[in-house]
């Protein structure tokens, strides 16, 4: 029988290795965001996206726009498919850390 603490970190790894993909997706974003479209990538702060001296405010109009899907109307269809890809990643990986979170409140009710 498989071990309940297992599947927990089991799910934990796989919930990392989605946030680095995510990461690694929103940086390709970025680089094809500053060649098709600069006016946006200063917009949400493109330069200084990943830096400690980064604007959250800017960085969450990001958030913004490929939650709303506002990237549909733009005429990169690279811009559009790298939208589409951070998009899912995100939904996925909020739907893990969920997941991780409500197994971690029944690991403790359990034990």
């Amino acid at each position: 029988m498989i071990s309940p603490v297992a599947l927990f970190w089991a799910l934990c790894f796989v919930c990392v290795v989605n946030m680095l993909r995510y990461y690694s997706s929103l940086r390709a974003l970025l680089v094809v965001l500053r060649g098709c479209d600069p006016l946006l990538y200063q917009y949400v702060d493109g330069g200084g996206f990943f830096t400690a001296h980064g604007q959250p405010s800017k960085q969450i109009r990001l958030v913004r726009y490929i939650y709303a899907q506002r990237y549909n109307d733009h005429h990169d269809p690279e811009f559009i498919r790298r939208c589409e890809r951070v998009r899912g990643q995100f939904v996925l990986t909020t739907a893990l850390v969920g997941l991780i979170l409500i197994s971690m409140m029944a690991m403790l009710i359990w034990y």
